[in-house]
């Protein structure tokens, strides 16, 4: 559904994103991990379109789409969230929704009948005419997902969307998370909380320094040595295995 070849993005002497590829089958759930300034971020936001590339392909639902604006590539049904949730708080929730909900639709009426039904469907029912400036940070984080989810995605790209989540909150995002594949919509998503990804994800990519250096199962990334490095320093693997 989603493939990416050769990705490269610099700042000035900085090589943020280096040569990376990637696939997202259709109905997956894919996770893109990594440690802080591993370039995922930056990654996602050339897939999505709201930075340009260097270098590199961008193929979705087998059109190019390399280079193309975020709107345009929102419209052919790639859709992304961010992890700095910010609402429009002089409006309700249900009216923030129906931001998304204008990409398909110009009625303004048909737009907010869909924004109620996906906020109640993400948990949102009993907030949708309450300010949006009202909601916890659990709360807004669903708006954001919502709001995406209103422009009728078939990809979601979720940045860190259970980041500053309690461990009662992120089982219920992950609960979302899935409801949101078993409806048809297929996730590519940034993620720190491991626990979460071994229970979504059915591929992993991990990048360092930019570039791609493990994929695999959940459990194949856990037990990589490059991986191990990447996030706890050089000589941890043997360091680990000698207590294992």
């Amino acid at each position: 559904m989603l493939e990416v070849r050769g990705l490269s993005k610099r700042f000035g002497g900085l090589q943020a994103v280096d040569d990376v590829a990637l696939d997202v089958p259709q109905g997956r759930i894919v996770a893109l991990i990594g440690p802080n300034g591993a370039g995922k971020t930056t990654s996602f936001a050339m897939i999505a379109g709201f930075v340009r590339p260097d270098a590199g392909r961008i193929v979705f639902e087998g059109r190019e789409v390399t280079g193309a604006r975020a709107d345009q590539i929102a419209a052919l049904g790639m859709v992304r969230t961010f992890q700095i949730t910010q609402p429009f708080a002089g409006l309700s929730v249900a009216e923030n929704i129906r931001v998304g909900a204008f990409l398909r639709t110009a009625d303004a009426a048909e737009a907010m009948a869909q924004a109620r039904a996906v906020g109640a469907a993400l948990g949102l029912g009993a907030m949708l005419d309450r300010p949006a400036a009202a909601l916890t940070v659990a709360g807004r984080k669903r708006l954001e997902v919502a709001r995406a989810l209103a422009t009728r995605p078939r990809m979601l790209l979720l940045d860190e969307v259970m980041a500053g989540l309690n461990p009662s909150e992120i089982h219920e995002i992950v609960a979302m998370i899935r409801g949101i594949r078993e409806g048809g919509v297929t996730v590519l998503l940034i993620e720190h909380i491991m626990q979460a990804v071994a229970a979504l994800a059915d591929d992993v990519y991990v990048l360092a320094q930019g570039a791609v250096i493990a994929q695999g199962t959940p459990r194949a990334i856990a037990d990589d040595p490059a991986v191990i490095e990447a996030y706890l320093g050089r000589g941890a693997a043997a360091r680990l295995a000698a207590h294992a």
